[in-house]
């Protein structure tokens, strides 16, 4: 009971000590994770001139652009994409909000109708855009399709945004004016000009190897050269590769298993009938390509001419005789045996005219078909029988029925084209009848109506079948790979990554300089996952993980972690090493040069005193010497037949002398070089405007931090 009692008269003192505890466990938490301190920046993927760029709003606008661009564009580039578009409509908003200009009602609907002029949707009877029919067909999107509503609202925020972009570049360009004054200065920097003579010491003549340029030298040039030597933070690399291809055995196992179709079997080593029928022996070719020899590539029934068949094999195949196979051969990452089943003289190309019967559910059938199949293929058969008796209707027919608008505005034609360039069905029909056959064709399209009006050239084309086998690693090989790859990298955290990447005759690949939202590893693609591993916050120098790859797997080792900040002295010596020794051997030749003439330091450099004649400040380039600014500019601030100092020029080190002064000829009016000038102020509003305005702009980029890439 006496323990008790001290308990409880103590008690405030022991909840103190409890919640301090706590207390210093959480702040121990917070400080060893930054950015729990606020939840922003786990959720702020940028901020640009104070406005926020939410992470479900980034990746719901990536999400968006990676359906439109498809899967051939890699999440990185649609990233990037998104982050350009973001950025810049960021940038421009901050313009328009200071200059409180927008896009209002009135004007929106003017770009809208500006925009879909064009569009068949929104016209009327007379080709007329109707803004009934397009506030009709908005109405029918937000009540049936909100993504496709959503669509829309995104599109017209795309016109407002473009408006108000060339509305703020029309006004800056409005307020750069050429005046007079700088009409008469553009004229006179192009047509003053000055002959000279001048000696040239090129810096050539000093070999570098007498030139000592120190780690120091470059050090201090850097410090001296602070904003061209800034870098980002990045991270070097070296990795191995083991790919999972197919071995020696394992192409012969595929090779073998081929010619059991070309040879056929009919007892197997055991004794067991497991009947395979020769390939050349076969008639139904369709059913044993792709069921009993199961093909990699299906059986295509159409005829091809000879500069369709595998160059390396396209002889030995067109001269087969019909049942005869040939094979196996490689091609295309497999081996294949292939069948003449058939020849014929096809017409390489053909002229047709068609009229195009959609119905629901046919391929790009849009959203104003309503017509089934079945009604579709009698409008078709009607329309057939009308043209039969009389053909001139096909152009009427064409117009009022035809969906296919690329054809529609030719009559419905498609001119001379090669052999299979159209669906297989409108191919057949176009290319294995004759001139002149009108008939009813359905394709995945619809239903069509064709008239062949001309081929030409008939050639030799045959049928051919083809059973193909892409060539892969057997599991036995891919079982090897994860081995050797497994033993290199727990052998790698034992001992040197290069030493037994170099025992074992593996090629070691660095990558160096890689950017914390670079996607590409040269050699193996787009790699995130191995850069966002080397920009991770706990990954050390000297750390190895592997990374399963395309066909295989990688080791890889970080080698080096370069913080943002300046370029060091060795990444920059390939930059600044020969602007320093063009410093140091024009002090050099400065050095040495004691005469004040152009003919005795053409004699002291064992050199001839030459002559450049027209020479202006608008193109500040010397004959025999290249483009040399400063030479040019020392030039013009001579008087006629003086001569100046050694000048430190691009190539080397100049004396020069003006012989002539050319005053550019005096105009009565400046006008017209005063409207060139304005041009090419306008012209600069184009191509810089938005670049300097994002220069200035603050720009937190978050991306890395946020992990969105």
């Amino acid at each position: 009971m006496a323990v008790l009692n001290k308990i409880r008269q103590r008690s405030l003192f022991l909840i103190l000590i409890i919640a301090l505890a706590l207390f210093s466990f959480v702040l121990a938490d917070l400080f060893k994770n930054s950015d729990a301190l606020t939840s922003k920046s786990q959720n702020i993927v940028a901020t640009i001139n104070g406005k926020d760029l939410t992470r479900e709003d980034f990746l719901q606008k990536v999400e968006q652009l990676q359906r439109q661009m498809g899967p051939s564009a890699t999440n990185t580039q649609v990233m990037n994409r998104v982050w350009e578009q973001e950025v810049r409509q960021a940038v421009m908003e901050t313009q328009y909000d200071e200059l409180e200009i927008s896009v209002e009602k009135d004007q929106m609907r003017d770009l809208l109708k500006t925009s879909l002029a064009t569009n068949q949707n929104f016209l009327n009877e007379a080709g007329l855009f109707d803004e009934n029919k397009m506030n009709e067909y908005i109405a029918n999107l937000k009540e049936t399709s909100p993504a496709g509503f959503q669509s829309w609202v995104n599109y017209e925020e795309q016109v407002a945004s473009n408006a108000l972009s060339q509305n703020y570049f029309n006004m800056v360009k409005a307020g750069l004016t050429g005046t007079l004054a700088e009409g008469k200065l553009d004229h006179e920097l192009e047509g003053n000009k000055v002959d000279i003579k001048y000696v040239q010491i090129n810096f050539s003549t000093i070999p570098d190897s007498i030139v000592e340029v120190s780690k120091s030298d470059i050090t201090k040039y850097i410090s001296t050269n602070k904003n061209q030597y800034k870098v980002d933070a990045s991270r070097d690399i070296r990795f191995v590769e083991f790919k999972e291809i197919a071995s020696v055995e394992d192409e012969n196992a595929i090779k073998a298993e081929l010619n059991t179709y070309v040879n056929g079997r009919f007892v197997d080593d055991r004794g067991r009938k497991d009947t395979i029928v020769a390939f050349s022996k076969v008639k139904d070719n369709e059913e044993y390509i792709n069921s009993i020899a199961t093909s990699d590539i299906k059986f295509d029934k159409r005829f091809i001419f000879k500069s369709s068949l595998p160059t390396e094999a396209a002889d030995a195949i067109y001269n087969l005789n019909e049942g005869e196979v040939y094979g196996p051969y490689k091609h295309d990452g497999a081996f294949k045996v292939t069948k003449l089943i058939a020849v014929k003289q096809i017409p390489d190309s053909a002229k047709v005219r068609h009229i195009l019967i959609p119905f629901v559910g046919a391929q790009s059938a849009g959203p104003d078909v309503t017509t089934t199949e079945a009604e579709a293929k009698v409008t078709s058969d009607s329309l057939l029988a009308i043209l039969k008796r009389n053909r001139s209707k096909f152009p009427e027919f064409v117009k009022e029925f035809s969906s296919d608008k690329g054809s529609v505005a030719k009559e419905g034609r498609y001119d001379w084209h090669p052999y299979n360039t159209m669906v297989p069905e409108f191919n057949a029909f176009e290319f294995e009848g004759k001139t002149g056959d009108l008939g009813v064709v359905k394709t995945v399209f619809g239903f069509h109506i064709i008239e062949v009006e001309g081929q030409k050239n008939k050639t030799k084309a045959i049928q051919v079948g083809t059973i193909s086998r892409k060539i892969e690693p057997s599991e036995k090989t891919t079982d090897k790979v994860f081995r050797d790859a497994s033993n290199f990298e727990i052998n790698a955290g034992k001992g040197d990554f290069s030493k037994l990447a170099t025992d074992n005759k593996y090629t070691l690949r660095p990558v160096n300089g890689i950017k914390v939202l670079d996607e590409n590893i040269p050699g193996v693609g787009n790699q995130r996952p191995i850069v966002r591993w080397a920009f991770e916050e706990d990954a050390e120098v000297g750390d190895i993980k592997r990374f399963n790859v395309t066909n295989g797997y990688v080791i890889a080792q970080l080698v080096a972690k370069h913080e943002a900040g300046l370029m060091s002295a060795d990444d920059a010596t390939a930059k600044v090493l020969p602007i320093i020794r063009k410093e140091k051997k024009a002090k050099l030749i400065r050095d040495r040069v004691t005469t004040s003439t152009l003919e005795n330091l053409a004699a002291a450099e064992k050199t001839n005193v030459r002559t450049s004649n027209s020479i202006n400040m608008k193109n500040p380039t010397i004959s025999g010497g290249g483009r040399e600014p400063l030479v040019v500019g020392a030039a013009f601030g001579l008087n006629e037949g003086e001569t100046s100092g050694l000048i430190d020029g691009t190539n080397g080190v100049y004396m020069v002398q003006v012989t002539k002064v050319t005053p550019a000829v005096a105009l009565e009016n400046y006008q017209a070089a005063a409207n060139r000038v304005e041009q090419q102020k306008a012209n600069t509003v184009t191509s810089k405007l938005y670049e300097a305005l994002k220069e200035a702009a603050d720009i937190e980029d978050n991306r890395a931090s946020t992990q969105v890439q």
